[in-house]
C-alpha cells in the first residue's frame, strides 16, 4: 500500500508540474518534431496496399464525403 501512496503522489506531482508550465507560458502541449515522416516513412503501415478493412473505411468515407456535397447548403 506504501508502494501505491508513493507512486500516486509522484504521478500527481507530475501532472502538477505540467499543469503549471501550461499556465506559465499559454502554450497548448504539441507533438514531437517530424515523426514518422522524419524518417522516410510516408503513412503508418509503409504497406504498398492497403489491407481490405482499410479499403472498406476509405469506401465508407468517400460515401459520407458524396453524402456531404450533395446536401451541402452553400
Amino acid at each position: 500500500m506504501e508502494l501505491f501512496v508513493i507512486t500516486f503522489i509522484f504521478f500527481l506531482l507530475a501532472f502538477a508540474g505540467m499543469a503549471l508550465g501550461y499556465i506559465v507560458k499559454r502554450k497548448s502541449i504539441q507533438g514531437s518534431c517530424g515523426g514518422l515522416g522524419s524518417i522516410g516513412v510516408e503513412k503508418v503501415c509503409d504497406c504498398p496496399e492497403p489491407c481490405d478493412a482499410r479499403k472498406k473505411r476509405m469506401a465508407r468515407e468517400a460515401v459520407r464525403q458524396a453524402q456531404r456535397e450533395k446536401h451541402r447548403i452553400l
